[in-house]
Parts: structure tokens; C-alpha cells; sequence
């Protein structure tokens, strides 16, 4: 899925992940907040308020739930115009309650803020603006008009003019320092939502091929039988129908196409043999296969294989598991994408450790993103490069976040780099360097499935 696609459907989602009854529940909340205020202020406090207005307010919005929770199904999931209706007559409400009584004088003025951090968790980056305007306009106009709040003995309750300023500017910093960063969490957590499914998808589709390939393994066994009957079948027919040319030929070519299957079943057996009992396999033989779709895409692909330490220790036989697979394909992908002619793959290995290193002579990871590579939805390219170097489809970074995923799911450890830029001998890269490390005791086939003899045969007795 392309970016702008991505995006698109983000932002078609994103007014729908809040519930009509969430909203209500919260009103219901506010509702019994308002009231509870209004009757300590008055019978405790004897503050002289508007109530019969207040009333009326409070009212307005205890109407306007009924009207939801009656009017439509609690698990009614709201659209963009409908959560922002709700959020706005919100806002609209509780100024006129703030404006009977007191204005920014009174501390409640804070609950201003809710609304605004409700609409940049759910709604799209232009309402959450609009209601975020909205409420910083209200509670301008609250600093000056607005009915006064009175105590009992007719005495204005006001704050000093320095502190009405102070509480006016921090509740402006508050709708905006809330706004985004309520928004850049939730949008961050629904793109790794979304990055984790795609991994997920990865590793199953991984699984199916390989599941598929024991079922063709299967088949070509049992057709297998049939197949050299029918071309045992078709040869004798050849030999008896010598004086009859036309059926001669109809046998001849019954045969080539019991050859044909077989040639085509034989191959299919092969690759579904591999899927199905290979288990296991030397290191060389596992990268390599992660390699393989890559090798024939006009950049040279060299493999080196050595023991990182001194005692030529034997080659790991380590797990074939899909995640393996899929994570150093995707790996190998990106540096065969960004090189310029050709990518080394090393594997290397110690008492300790498996290591895989790819290298590549490209440009490199770019500095203002290295240290954020893995991360799903990564913009750290223009668009145009990404054209250029990777024709026909757009990088999102999911990418090396689905590798980067589902190696470490593997118990690897994974570090990315620039080769250093010095004089480019043979030995020295400048382009992208992923190191991928596991230890030895999670990547290694269990010592009961080394490949050893079966033994001798052991007679069935009865």
C-alpha cells in the first residue's frame, strides 16, 4: 500500500474509533460534576450564582444525552461530523456555564481543556483545530465578559490581574501542548497497531508457504504410482500399434505428457521435500535462501562465510524458521534496493554467537534518521528517491520494522550503521551495514535433531 493510500485510510478511520456510549458515559460525568458544584457553591459556600440559568445550561446538555442514548444504539461508533458536533456543543456548553459564573475566574475554567483532548485523540487534524479555536476564543472572551461571582455578602470574587493573565496563558499552552501530543501518541500507537498486523501477516503467509509446500510434497508422492503407469501403459500401446500410425502418435503423446508431469511433479517434490523435513539447516544455506528472489536484480550479491574466532570451529546447523527467513529477506531487500552495484552478506559465527552482517556500497542510512530505523512509517527519504531507486511501490519503513520485528522475535539483536568513509579499499564499505546477532544456545538446532543415521532396520515382529 502506497503512502498517500495509507494515510488516506488512516484518516477515513480515525472518527470512527470512539463509541456514542463513551461520549454519553463522559457527559454523564460532566452532568453530575456541574450539579455538584453548583449546589457546594451554593449551599455551602453561599455564592450568589445565576442558578436558575445554570439550571437551564446543565439542562440543556441533560437533554441532549437523552436524546443520544435514546435516539440511537449505544454501540453507534460516531463520524467525523457527528463526534465534532458533540465535542463543540461541549465546548459551547461549558463557556456559557463559566460565562454565569465567573468567567476564567472561576479554576473549572480548566475542564475546557477535555474537549480538545477528546477531539485530537479521535478526530481528523482539521476539527481537532477547529474545536481547539474554538475554545481558545472562548476563553479569551471569558477573561472579559462574564457574570461576576459574589459571596454571600455581595463581595466579587476575582483574581488579581497578573493571575487571570497566568491562568489565561497556561490554559492557551494547554489546549495546544495537549492537543498534539495527545494526537502524535495516538496516532504513533495506531500506526504500530497497524505495523504489528502487517508483521503478523508476514510471518503467516511465511507459514503457509511452507505448509504448502509439505501438501505438494505429499501430491507428487502419491501421483507419482499412477504417472509411471500410465507411461508403462502408453510404451506397450506404442509397441502394438506399430501398423497404426494415428494412434501410434496419440500413445506417443500420452507418454511425453505422463513425462511432462513427472518433471513437473519431480520439481514441486523438491522444493515441498525442502519445506516439509528441512527443519534445520546449515547457517550458509539458511541466508543464502533468504537471499535467493534478490540475486537477479542487476546488483552483484557475494556471500563469505568463516568462523569469527581462531579454531575453525564447524559451521552452525541452526532452526529454519519462517521468521528467520522473512526478516533477512527484508533485510537483504532494502540493501540490494539502495545499492549501488553490489551487497556482501557474511556470516560469521562464535562459541557465543551467530552473526549475520549485511553490507552494502550505497548511500547509507541517512543521519537525521538512524537512530528512529525500525520504527513503522519512517519518512527519512523524498519520495522521489525512493522512486527512483525502488520502482514501483513507495518505502514506508514497515519494511525493516516487519524484519526488525520478527528477527527479534527470533531472540536477534539487531544494530544498524554507515561504513566508514575512508579511502574505499576492498575491505572497507560506505554504504548501510545491518548486523544481525543471536545466541548461540536460541538460534542452534536441538542436539536431538542433528542429522545422524536412523541405525539398522529393526524386523516387524509379530
Amino acid at each position: 500500500m502506497a503512502v498517500t493510500e495509507l494515510e488516506m485510510f488512516q484518516e477515513q478511520s480515525r472518527s470512527n474509533w470512539v463509541r456514542l456510549r463513551t461520549l454519553v458515559i463522559l457527559r454523564w460525568f460532566a452532568i453530575v460534576g456541574q450539579i455538584g458544584a453548583i449546589v457546594v457553591a451554593v449551599m455551602v459556600y453561599h455564592l450568589q450564582i445565576e442558578v436558575g440559568l445554570a439550571a437551564i445550561t446543565i439542562g440543556a446538555l441533560i437533554v441532549a444525552n437523552l436524546f443520544s442514548t435514546f435516539l440511537f444504539a449505544e454501540s453507534r461508533r460516531l463520524s467525523e461530523r457527528e463526534a465534532s458536533i458533540f465535542l463543540v456543543f461541549d465546548i459551547l456548553q461549558l463557556g456559557l456555564l463559566l460565562y454565569l459564573t465567573g468567567g476564567l475566574h472561576n479554576p473549572f475554567a480548566l475542564l475546557m481543556l477535555a474537549p480538545v483532548t477528546i477531539s485530537a485523540t479521535v478526530l481528523h487534524l482539521r476539527s481537532t483545530i477547529l474545536i481547539g479555536l474554538i475554545a481558545m476564543t472562548l476563553l479569551t472572551a471569558l477573561t472579559q465578559w462574564h457574570v461576576r461571582l459574589l459571596t454571600g455578602s455581595g463581595e466579587a470574587l476575582v483574581l488579581p490581574n497578573l493571575f487571570l493573565f497566568g491562568f489565561w496563558a497556561a490554559l492557551m499552552i494547554g489546549v495546544v501542548f495537549l492537543g498534539i501530543y495527545a494526537r502524535q501518541v495516538t496516532t504513533e500507537m495506531h500506526l504500530m497497531s497497524e505495523a504489528l498486523v502487517a508483521t503478523q501477516l508476514a510471518l503467516a503467509r511465511e507459514q503457509k508457504l511452507t505448509d504448502l509446500g509439505g501438501v505438494v510434497a505429499a501430491a507428487a508422492h502419491e501421483l507419482g504410482t499412477p504417472l509411471a503407469t500410465i507411461k508403462l501403459v502408453s510404451s506397450e500401446m506404442m509397441e502394438d500399434l506399430d501398423s497404426q500410425p494415428d494412434l501410434r502418435a496419440d500413445a506417443e503423446l500420452i507418454r511425453s505428457q505422463a513425462d511432462r508431469c513427472r518433471d513437473i511433479l519431480r520439481s514441486m517434490g523438491r522444493a515441498g521435500k525442502e519445506d516439509l523435513h528441512l527443519r534445520r539447516a546449515p547457517l550458509e544455506t539458511v541466508v543464502q535462501e533468504a537471499a535467493e528472489p534478490h540475486l537477479n536484480r542487476g546488483k552483484t550479491v557475494r556471500f563469505a562465510t568463516a568462523p569469527d574466532d581462531a579454531d575453525g570451529s564447524r559451521q552452525p546447523v541452526i532452526m529454519r524458521r519462517p521468521e528467520i527467513i522473512h526478516g533477512l529477506r527484508n533485510l537483504i531487500q532494502n540493501a540490494v534496493d539502495f545499492a549501488e552495484t553490489s551487497v556482501e552478506i557474511e556470516a560469521t559465527w562464535t562459541k557465543r554467537s551467530v552473526i549475520v552482517r549485511i553490507h552494502d556500497d550505497g548511500p547509507g542510512f541517512p543521519q537525521s534518521v538512524i537512530g528512529r530505523i525500525g520504527d513503522p512509517f519512517m519518512r527519512g527519504r523524498k519520495i522521489t528517491d525512493d522512486h527512483v531507486r525502488r520502482p514501483g511501490y513507495e518505502g514506508m519503513g514497515l519494511g525493516l520494522f516487519i524484519a526488525k520485528t520478527l528477527l527479534e522475535r527470533s531472540g536477534a539483536r539487531l544494530s544498524f550503521a554507515n561504513g566508514a568513509n575512508g579511502t574505499g579499499g576492498d575491505d572497507e564499505w560506505t554504504g548501510a551495514i545491518v548486523i544481525v546477532e543471536w545466541p548461540v544456545e536460541i538460534i542452534m538446532a536441538p542436539v536431538e535433531q542433528t542429522s545422524e543415521g536412523l541405525g539398522e532396520n529393526i524386523p516387524i515382529r509379530a
